[in-house]
């Protein structure tokens, strides 16, 4: 678990500084975790070079919540201590919203479908959740873990208040051969220990951490989930 003296650490220095005030557009972002080796693994790409936000950079898969994420059936709702925290702040229908775009932009920029094979799929007029779903895969939630939350620091180029979702990959219900997407280039299984030695924004080196430490320490549904903002020009880091 991270310590709150070191939540100035989080936020690259090297980030274009804009002068125009952004509000903080809300995001998510799944880690999956794939445990049939010795290590390990999660699932990593890099993003395009010239990406306005965080050009280069290796992260997970993720992206800002879609209207239609909060207008679909699912196969399976977040448990009840893991809805209870991400709805902090927000709706519970938000932050289920939240998750499913999370899982949305995974496929997108992985090709990696998390839910499970269904006979009866959705009706939708979102045209992602139709691609999603002609697949034949309903996403379910009951799987997904809440491990943190992270809002953009001001004067950036992009801001977003992002929640960070995991799950093993017992989850994944089907893979694409191929996925072509225009922000995620290379889409990786690396070793915790391989994904720090990648170029990685300081919020993802932090989000690895409490992966990790989840993994270690065990399931805990009071554990609590750090979330790491600015307030009155200071970094900081609350336990929700």
């Amino acid at each position: 678990m991270p310590k709150p003296d070191a939540a100035i650490a989080m936020f690259d220095k090297d980030e274009v500084i804009v002068r125009k005030k952004l509000r903080p557009k809300d995001a998510a972002t799944l880690i999956l975790v794939r445990r049939d080796a010795r290590d390990p693994r999660i699932l990593m790409g890099k993003r395009h070079e010239n990406m306005a936000f965080q050009p280069g950079k290796y992260v997970f898969p993720g992206g800002r919540i879609d209207p239609g994420d909060q207008r679909i059936a699912v196969g399976g709702d977040l448990r009840p201590e893991i809805l209870a925290k991400a709805a902090i702040g927000i709706t519970p229908a938000r932050a289920r919203g939240l998750a499913l775009a999370a899982i949305r932009e995974t496929f997108e920029e992985t090709g990696v479908l998390v839910g499970t094979r269904a006979a009866e799929i959705p009706r939708t007029r979102s045209p992602a959740w139709t691609e999603f779903f002609v697949h034949g895969v309903v996403p379910e939630l009951h799987r997904l873990d809440y491990i943190g939350r992270a809002i953009t620091p001001p004067n950036r180029t992009r801001r977003f208040d992002a929640r960070f979702f995991m799950t093993d990959d017992e989850a994944i219900a089907h893979v694409l051969e191929s996925a072509e997407n225009t922000e995620l280039l290379e889409p990786c299984w690396v070793t915790f220990a391989q994904a720090r030695a990648l170029d990685l924004p300081s919020i993802t080196r932090r989000m690895i951490g409490e992966a990790e430490s989840r993994l270690s320490d065990g399931p805990d549904a009071s554990r609590p989930v750090p979330f790491f903002r600015f307030r009155r020009g200071k970094a900081t880091m609350d336990l929700l």
